[in-house]
């Protein structure tokens, strides 16, 4: 098993910055090699929102479902990606 720790600074309200990371929909904005990303489920984003994301691997898209597995706003939140080749597990 990988694992992969990081931290960044960002000045704006923790709130706000785990409603925007949250929504998978705003990755292509910070993640160049995310090509899309739309929400597959009704309401409002919590445990078992799910996303269909296409990403750009080995210069060939990959597309992936996204399911949020753990949220408590605004300190936790995990989510399971599943691929054709792996699923990944992130806290």
């Amino acid at each position: 098993m990988t694992s992969i720790q990081g931290e960044i600074v960002i000045g704006r309200p923790m709130s706000e910055v785990f409603d925007f990371v949250a929504d998978e929909r705003n990755e292509p904005m910070y993640n160049p090699r995310m090509l899309s990303a739309e929400k597959l489920t009704e309401g409002a984003i919590g445990n078992g929102t799910q996303f269909r994301a296409t990403i750009k691997s080995m210069g060939r898209p990959l597309d992936m479902l996204l399911e949020t597995t753990d949220y408590q706003r605004p300190t936790r939140l995990a989510n399971t990606t599943t691929m054709s080749s792996a699923e990944i597990r992130g806290f």
